[in-house]
């Protein structure tokens, strides 16, 4: 194709763009979407994953066919995390008046034990159906702020799902030479540390396509307190997550042996990527330009949480930077317009 022919069809397409604007939108109406998202995270943990959900569903080029509550690590279980998870991503919901659309379900309330022992859970049977729809057109994400039980769960009862699904997940060490490795270098990273097992058969075993947004990687996802402070001030949803991060804060406070963490003036909101890799993209080249990523041949995933390098392997995404300030800058319109009434 000819720098001419590009220049005339880029022209021709924001033509149509502008005059489905004048006419009301219909010819907008008639877009297709990017794509389907099923969205997995545990809600009733690190409040993160709660401005991730209020932002996705205000997002529009996206539908969301399913919302699973996962579980946290076994050392902070209360045995019911899972339900806690969709009780609280309901919560949520229902605060912005939007439980009528989405009805967030428990995924799996333990981590798969061994790769001998397992069993489908309820989340991972709608995963399932989801994926093996032939009846839509669109793409299908999984994109996960937590551990990744449902979906290995989901991939051991129909492999066939490997195919039909595209994993972006939020966790795993940096890899080695990918960047600042962050102050705990050393340990399994938090999402990872969930559920090992789970992770290391999405990666080692399935063949579904991964991006992996990295410890080093949504650490750069950093929300101004006076940010914060703001949003609370602009309305029941604002004020909502606000609470929920000093509850968090409280929490922590009250765990024995835990480290209390200093006054900041920032907070890390790591689950947003999955916002900013699933529906801000450029229509007419729709993929994450206003980020950066490495591709690489999907590494062996060890229990401890490192990596073991095996070339030729299926290809995978890395994240290296996330564009924040999109991010957050979409996330505050968004809530402004819902406050509003307009969107």
């Amino acid at each position: 194709m000819t720098v001419a022919m590009s220049r005339r069809l880029f022209v021709t397409a924001a033509s149509m763009v502008l005059a489905g604007l004048a006419t009301g939108g219909r010819a907008l109406a008639k877009q297709p979407l990017l794509a389907r998202i099923i969205l997995d995270n545990d809600f009733a943990g690190d409040p993160d994953g709660l401005f991730q959900l209020a932002h996705h569903v205000l997002s529009r080029s996206v539908t969301i066919p399913l919302i699973v509550g996962s579980h946290l690590p076994a050392s902070f279980s209360s045995g019911h995390d899972a339900r806690d998870s969709a009780n609280r991503a309901h919560e949520l919901l229902q605060i912005m008046k939007l439980d009528g659309l989405h009805h967030p379900m428990a995924g799996a309330e333990a981590p798969i034990s061994s790769r001998a022992a397992w069993k489908p859970s309820q989340a991972s049977n709608a995963i399932v159906r989801e994926a093996m729809r032939d009846d839509v057109q669109e793409p299908l994400i999984y994109a996960a702020g937590a551990g990744l039980t449902d979906l290995a769960l989901a991939w051991l009862s129909e492999p066939r799902i490997g195919k039909r699904i595209r994993l972006i997940w939020i966790g795993g060490n940096t890899p080695e030479g990918f960047g600042n490795p962050g102050s705990h270098a050393d340990e399994p990273e938090f999402n990872f540390s969930i559920d090992p097992m789970a992770a290391q058969i999405v990666f080692n075993e399935s063949d579904i396509e991964i991006w992996q947004v990295p410890s080093n990687a949504y650490s750069q996802m950093l929300y101004s307190m006076a940010d914060m402070e703001e949003l609370a001030a602009s309305g029941p949803l604002g004020t909502y997550l606000k609470s929920r991060v000093e509850a968090m804060a409280e929490m922590i406070a009250h765990i024995p042996g835990l480290r209390q963490p200093p006054l900041s003036d920032a907070y890390v909101l790591g689950d947003s990527p999955l916002v900013t890799l699933t529906t801000l993209l450029p229509p007419m080249q729709p993929d994450t330009t206003s980020c950066r990523h490495v591709l690489m041949p999907t590494p062996r995933l060890l229990a401890n949480g490192r990596y073991e390098a095996r070339p030729g392997a299926r290809p995978m995404r890395v994240y290296t930077q996330i564009d924040a300030a999109l991010t957050f800058r979409d996330m505050h319109a968004r809530f402004r317009l819902h406050q509003s009434g307009k969107l």
